[in-house]
């Protein structure tokens, strides 16, 4: 039988579990992770819930509403000049509070205004500018780079892939629990079946090494490492890039073996950045984007890279033709076309009426 919160709002106690936690943040987490939520949408929401609280001197968010959180969106658009996305980050992440943890759904929340979406094109590097950026890496950073422009990957995705997602037979890698928690299936190029191999190779020793010195097994997603216990422990689960030391893991506190962290390949792209010269605001998402742009420009069907890439809406994948649309092979200007490459050839009159004109000089004067 349904019952009635204390702000009146109908409600049906098994829809959801009970909070254990009796702090707010802990509360947070604790639904977070309830939800299946990723780890970094659960770093994010605390800490815009955080700052939040604080901006209005450690009052609690249930005896605050509408007029505080619209006051708190003003200040980050307005004083701290935040960009359109990290505006509708803060908002879902205070929404989030009130539906999810105060139990609260006023109109208000309908009412607060979203700022518009904007639409940027793609930084996209060329086909040489990615030679010779990939060329100015080195070692397992130099890899996962290859990696992510071969297939398209995420890099938190490339990362955490294990030793049984590569199939070298089929020349396919399995992507689990990607973005919106799916799976899909990308290319293993062939230039990387040797290195993969080789790398295998250098995890399966760190593997051995863990096992001898009875080390637990690495983090499991879901509830696999209570219905499988020593799969953790097996080669097959085992990271294809781990890192070489042991690290907390920050949810359970087990201190076993992670996979490398991001940090660690964007710094490396920064470096060879800076050695090879590119003067574009590139990250390692850019090669995904590069991905993308350079098999359209090969002419392959756009629904064929929207499921590389794993995009729910063509439309997502749309965005990469924008970047078609100009430059070689796109539009091309007026001022290149045949007609126009000749010498420009005015009439008498229009000569003479133009030589009487003005100098350019005299009319800003």
């Amino acid at each position: 039988m349904s019952s009635i919160n204390q702000r009146g709002k109908p409600c049906n106690p098994e829809s959801r579990p009970p909070l254990t936690s009796t702090r707010l943040l802990d509360q947070v987490r604790e639904r977070i992770r309830y939800k299946h939520f990723s780890i970094s949408t659960e770093k994010i929401y605390v800490y815009w819930i955080r700052w939040y609280v604080r901006w209005h001197g450690l009052k609690h968010p249930s005896g605050m509403g509408g007029p505080e959180v619209a006051a708190f969106l003003s200040h980050l658009a307005n004083e701290r000049r935040l960009s359109a996305s990290s505006h509708r980050q803060a908002l879902s992440a205070l929404l989030f509070l009130y539906r999810e943890i105060l139990e609260i759904d006023l109109p208000w929340m309908v009412e607060i205004g979203r700022p518009r979406p904007s639409t940027h094109i793609p930084v996209v590097l060329t086909a040489g500018e990615v030679r010779d950026l990939l060329a100015c890496m080195r070692g397992e950073e130099a890899l996962v780079a290859r990696l992510l422009y071969g297939t398209g990957m995420r890099l938190a995705e490339g990362l955490k892939l294990r030793v049984k997602d590569i199939e070298f037979e089929r020349r396919a890698i399995i992507v689990r629990d990607s973005k919106g928690g799916k799976d899909r299936v990308v290319m293993l190029p062939d230039a990387l079946a040797v290195p993969l191999r080789e790398q295998l190779d250098r995890s399966r020793t760190l593997w051995a090494a863990d096992r001898t010195a009875k080390q637990p097994g690495v983090w499991l997603p879901h509830a696999l490492g209570r219905k499988y216990p020593r799969a953790g422990e097996s080669w097959a689960w085992h990271w294809v890039f781990p890192a070489s030391d042991l690290s907390v893991d920050p949810q359970s506190g087990i201190r076993r073996r992670h996979h490398l962290f991001p940090q660690r390949i964007q710094r490396a792209m920064k470096r060879a950045l800076e050695q090879v010269g590119i003067h574009k605001p590139v990250s390692v998402h850019t090669l995904r984007h590069s991905f993308a742009t350079h098999l359209l420009q090969h002419h392959y069907d756009i629904r064929t890279v929207q499921e590389l890439l794993g995009h729910a809406d063509v439309k997502t994948t749309m965005i990469y033709t924008h970047v078609l649309r100009v430059g070689g092979g796109g539009v091309q200007s007026p001022l290149d076309m045949e007609q126009d490459v000749a010498p420009y050839r005015v009439s008498p009159h229009l000569a003479a009426a133009c030589a009487q004109a003005a100098p350019f000089h005299a009319l800003r004067a």
